[in-house]
């Protein structure tokens, strides 16, 4: 078996995620690391030592690090608008890239992303981990079963209690960095939506606004803010340490025509009062919802039989048990198909070009929002990367 030099970019944070890939018993080992912080730096050498008693190298320079280390693979989970130069430059030298979502913050970015992995016969595994949720899969399971017939409709509605805090206090508040909330939190549900459906969005219409947030006390010149969600924080408007500069919707709603003819809606929320993820998807046999997504209690429940009342349980139902690590499980299972992946030994859930169409909606349902609520169509890929597998 061929062993595996992995390194990852951002190396702390969300690189906490890469730190699964390394496992030197099964000939992987996960070998430097990149970040523009030293502190995050000393972290993860520290955590390395302490974990796995391994001292893996660091660099302050991505480009260092990958042309000094003979690296098979990386991982690339720094901020969302470092991800388009970065996997491009790994792919140009022949490197697999697990690219964390979203894929870029851009079609263009998004495009060039998978054009480099192309020309180069590179590949390229998208973090799409809400795929590898045991809720979803549920979900697609009894959708493929048939059991509520062809699907027809789906909603998705995302309140997300703790946005405020964790995407308006940084980079994540303005368009250039981020673009839209519908790519940094949307892409995954964006995703999801086409996965169920069995298809990708070609137009979609906007709406939204920046209603809550710009009206909050913001950061003074040089202070940070803080991510911490404190409870106390509370109503939104007298919640204070925002962004100087905020110029994305802090909440969103977009209509998405499916090229299969399935129709969709997604709604975000960044200033809810509790957290929710919920899709419903109705067929011509029946409806399916999901009640939480991984947290004890989840379930996800079908209904199949006609009524005149509302009944908060289905006909079927399936309980959905916690799973252990991160995002309920589905980190340890999307680094674990990464490797099957890099190996040849198995095919991953989610594919590049389903990413890609999930920022192109998040991007054009932006635009809608901004450009006067019309209809925006979702550029195609060229013919040779739409169906060439990665």
């Amino acid at each position: 078996m061929k062993k595996l030099r992995i390194g990852v970019i951002g190396a702390w944070g969300r690189g906490r995620l890469s730190y699964g890939s390394h496992r030197p018993e099964n000939g992987v080992e996960l070998v430097a690391g990149a970040d523009i912080s030293e502190n995050g730096l000393a972290e993860f050498k520290k955590h390395f030592k302490k974990e796995f008693n391994a001292e893996p190298a660091t660099y302050l320079d991505y480009k260092e690090m990958l042309e000094k280390e003979q690296l098979d693979a990386v991982f690339i989970t720094s901020p969302d608008f470092c991800h388009e130069e970065q996997a491009v430059e790994a792919l140009n030298r022949g490197v697999s890239v697990y690219l964390e979502k979203p894929m870029a913050i851009t079609i263009e970015g998004c495009d060039k992303v998978m054009k480099a992995a192309y020309d180069n016969k590179a590949k390229l595994f998208l973090g799409h981990n809400m795929r590898y949720m045991a809720f979803t899969n549920k979900m697609k399971e009894v959708i493929d079963a048939g059991t509520i017939g062809e699907v027809q409709a789906i909603w998705c509605r995302h309140f997300v209690s703790y946005g405020g805090d964790a995407y308006f206090r940084d980079w994540h508040s303005e368009q250039k960095y981020a673009t839209s909330m519908l790519l940094q939190k949307g892409a995954h549900d964006i995703d999801i939506i086409h996965w169920l459906a069995g298809s990708y969005t070609d137009r979609v219409v906007g709406m939204g606004k920046l209603s809550v947030y710009n009206r909050c006390e913001r950061l003074k010149e040089g202070e940070k803010g803080s991510a911490a969600f404190v409870t106390s924080q509370w109503p939104p408007l007298e919640q204070t340490g925002f962004s100087q500069n905020i110029d994305v919707e802090d909440h969103s709603m977009i209509l998405m025509n499916l090229r299969n003819g399935v129709q969709a809606t997604y709604l975000q929320c960044h200033y809810s009062p509790e957290p929710w993820r919920n899709y419903t998807v109705i067929g011509t046999k029946g409806r399916i919802e999901n009640f939480g997504d991984g947290e004890e209690g989840s379930s996800v429940q079908v209904w199949t039989k006609r009524s005149g009342r509302m009944r908060m349980t289905g006909d079927t139902g399936y309980g959905i048990m916690p799973g252990s690590g991160g995002h309920g499980g589905s980190d340890t299972d999307i680094v674990s198909s990464f490797i099957d992946y890099l190996r040849g030994e198995g095919t991953p859930v989610s594919t590049p070009q389903a990413a890609r169409y999930s920022v192109a909606t998040g991007c054009q349902g932006a635009a809608s929002i901004r450009g006067g609520n019309g209809a925006f169509d979702i550029p195609r890929l060229p013919d040779e990367i739409e169906n060439y597998k990665f």
